[in-house]
């Protein structure tokens, strides 16, 4: 059965994800390799001692015949970019600061360092996340409403679980940790549970006074939730669990109610 021909909001939303930055921005490179890249104006404000003070050194090098901010490479990869984690965070051009670790990978994807998750957008790192659309058998969809503290869209509607593969998990142990943690859900106890494909973002991001820049991949899940089981918040971070028949669903994405991320998912798996 071929699905209906997709709204015209698909289109806009997948266009707003690709757009690219909006200012300006520096490459950023680890070991000679580009990792990410920084808001132009950004590193004219910061007091790069605290880097010295540790003995690493943030140069300003030529690349593919422009400048570039670069990082030494090596054992000392991840704690020189901490250490410039600190200095951005001292300096109110942070994220939130989780005390979490994200890869920082190049190009081929090999892993180079890690660095704290509240610094990867003002850095302009590439990151990765997992979300998981759970639908019951009838076809309705389990969503949850993002708590109103969290840092990244309060209150909005969200895909049953979603979060960021951290430096200590795989995709794997990402959906597991994530599903219980959101959900309350085990992976095991899930139905069909199944990989739905993945969608890219490269657009300007309002952390660190809007000089960030999102680069992020997120692979999807799909998965069945048995009757009689109901997902239940465990981290704090969900206000609440609905589930929406197909043509509610279809109405509150229509008028903006999800995240971004969870926007383009939902269309995917709504064969979009």
């Amino acid at each position: 059965m071929t699905a209906a021909p997709a709204p015209a909001w698909v289109a806009a939303a997948r266009a707003r994800a690709t757009c690219g930055p909006a200012a300006p921005r520096t490459p950023l490179l680890l070991g000679g390799e580009r990792v990410g890249s920084v808001d132009a104006e950004v590193f004219a404000k910061i007091d790069f001692k605290c880097l010295l003070y540790e003995r690493y050194q943030l140069s300003i090098v030529e690349h593919e015949g422009a400048p570039a901010w670069a990082l030494p490479a090596g054992e000392d990869a991840t704690a020189a970019l901490n250490a410039l984690a600190r200095a951005l965070r001292a300096a109110g051009r942070c994220g939130p600061w989780r005390d979490e670790q994200l890869a920082v990978c190049g190009a081929d994807g090999r892993r180079l360092a890690t660095v704290e998750r509240g610094a990867v957008r003002v850095l302009g790192l590439a990151t990765q996340a997992v979300h998981l659309v759970g639908c019951t058998a009838d076809g309705a969809m389990w969503v949850q409403q993002r708590a109103f503290d969290k840092p990244n869209n309060p209150g909005m509607w969200d895909t049953l679980m979603g979060g960021m593969v951290s430096a200590a998990d795989s995709l794997a142990s990402a959906v597991e940790r994530e599903t219980w943690e959101e959900a309350g859900l085990r992976v095991a106890a899930l139905q069909g549970v199944a990989h739905g494909g993945h969608v890219e973002f490269a657009q300007p991001s309002d952390e660190a006074g809007g000089c960030g820049y999102m680069v992020e991949r997120i692979d999807w899940f799909r998965a069945q939730v048995p009757e009689g089981m109901a997902p239940v918040n465990q981290d704090g971070e969900v206000a609440r669990f609905e589930l929406l028949p197909r043509t509610a669903l279809l109405e509150r994405l229509a008028r903006g109610a999800f995240t971004p991320e969870a926007s383009l998912i939902l269309a995917a798996a709504l064969g979009w």
